[in-house]
């Protein structure tokens, strides 16, 4: 298990002064690249190796919201690795230890130059592959997610992925998917569980045409480009 505390800032808060749902997206993802950049298969490695993991799906289950000046500690560690696939949890605490939030996770390791799926081995395997430690207990959904009532999708306006969205993988980073779909959302939705699966790359300049599917205590929001070819699907389910 990797870990590292840290305070929520009046940056990651909203107008509740509680911890938003991309800052908290961000101290997961900050955490892992932590940890892999201590093991020395940081970015720099990844880049000379011509490899990179994408994330396929995150599930995350949300107890309570941090609030602003709440000290907080973030962990994660990988529980298994299959063929080209790496499984990884992480979890948010308070200073007390209380859960707040839970997460599993999804990853492709790819091979940059052909852009196709790698099977986990060498150095990888070697720091991530002899320690693994348990998944959190309880169920966890299955990596794709299901797409029900899609007839009453309602078209919203195309949303350009601008510069700042674009991470060091030169892609729409993970969570910017999250922040665009979180804006259709009902305004008293009380997100108790976020799922999202990642389906397609989108690069600076592309343009996402977003579909929303509101159902009881669930709403999915599609990001598809302009032929219908999806993005990513996010799904928030209501405490």
């Amino acid at each position: 298990m990797y870990q590292f505390d840290s305070r929520v800032r009046y940056s990651e808060v909203d107008s509740g002064r509680e911890l938003t749902l991309p800052a908290l997206l961000d101290y997961f993802q900050d955490c892992c690249t932590f940890q892999s950049e201590d093991l020395g298969v940081g970015v720099d490695y990844l880049s000379q190796s011509q490899t990179a993991w994408m994330l396929s799906s995150w599930e995350i289950r949300l107890n309570r919201n941090p609030r602003m000046g709440e000290r907080i500690r973030v962990s994660t560690w990988p529980y298994q690795f299959k063929g080209f696939y790496g499984y990884r949890n992480f979890k948010l605490e308070d200073a007390g230890g209380n859960l707040l939030a839970a997460a599993n996770s999804v990853w492709v390791y790819m091979d940059t130059a052909s852009m196709r799926p790698a099977r986990i081995g060498g150095k990888m395997e070697a720091v991530y592959g002899k320690d693994l430690s348990p998944q959190i207990e309880g169920e966890w959904s299955q990596r794709k997610i299901p797409i029900s009532a899609i007839e009453s999708a309602e078209r919203k306006a195309p949303v350009s992925v601008a510069r700042c969205y674009i991470d060091t993988n030169l892609h729409m980073n993970n969570g910017k998917y999250i922040l665009v779909a979180q804006e259709y959302l009902p305004e008293a939705f009380k997100i108790g569980r976020l799922r999202a699966e990642y389906k397609k790359s989108a690069v600076s300049g592309d343009v996402l045409y977003p579909a929303v599917i509101t159902e009881e205590h669930q709403v999915t929001v599609l990001l598809s480009d302009e032929k219908g070819n999806q993005y990513a699907v996010v799904q928030f389910l209501e405490e």
